[in-house]
């Protein structure tokens, strides 16, 4: 029979068998010198002063960027031809025959408020005239326009019997030519409110209207803002 020997066990280690783990580094607490709190302070105490004072600025730049009156716009949506007539008689001053000249226009103004503020206009005038000389002209009543709205205005301008002392031949050669121009402008004045102030408005329009003497009609208009 075989013997059974007896192993002895293996000699235990002396060292601490290595555990797995992660490393930490614990640094001590840091604590800023004196005078960088100071600094940091101080630019705190510059960020909020210039934002109290940038934010103020900006927005009252803002409100008059809105707010600021500016000038309406002045539209002529409508010229309608209603009568012309001349008439001619011996001037006792000249040679050449004197021309009286009737005409009756009736016409349509646009008048837009661009601002945001209401406008309170006073009247509307609208004059005629041959060759740069003022002929006659009608005025409007006043009227209110709320704010970024528009109003239409009508007015007739009639003419009757008035005498054309000066540019007759040219009058007469535009007669034979069978188309006149005439010179038309049209003038809004008003004022608008802006807290305890008031701002003149003052818009004017120009247009030079060509008159068919034949049929009675505007053949051309053409208009710019001045």
């Amino acid at each position: 029979m075989g013997r059974m020997t007896e192993t002895a066990p293996p000699p235990q280690s002396h060292h601490p068998i290595p555990i797995t783990s992660n490393n930490y580094i614990i640094l001590p607490s840091y604590y800023p010198p004196p005078y960088f709190s100071r600094s940091r302070a101080i630019c705190r105490r510059v960020r909020s002063f210039s934002l109290s004072i940038l934010l103020p600025i900006s927005l009252l730049a803002l409100a008059l960027f809105f707010f600021w009156p500016s000038q309406p716009d002045l539209h002529l949506s409508r010229l309608r031809l209603e009568h012309i007539s001349f008439s001619t008689h011996k001037s006792s001053s000249s040679i050449l025959p004197s021309l009286s000249i009737d005409v009756s226009l009736d016409l349509t103004v646009k008048v837009r408020n661009k601002d945001f503020l209401s406008l309170d206009y006073g009247s509307i005038l609208v004059s005629i005239g041959y060759r740069g000389r003022q002929l006659g002209y009608v005025t409007s009543a006043g009227g209110h326009i709320r704010a970024r709205g528009s109003s239409y205005v009508n007015a007739t301008l009639q003419l009757d019997g008035v005498e054309i002392l000066h540019d007759v031949l040219y009058l007469i050669e535009d007669m034979a030519r069978g188309s006149i121009p005439f010179d038309t402008v049209t003038e809004i004045q008003g004022q608008l409110g802006l807290l305890f102030f008031d701002f003149p408005i003052q818009t004017k329009v120009s247009c030079e209207v060509y008159v068919n003497t034949d049929n009675q009609t505007i053949v051309r208009q053409d208009c710019y803002p001045e």
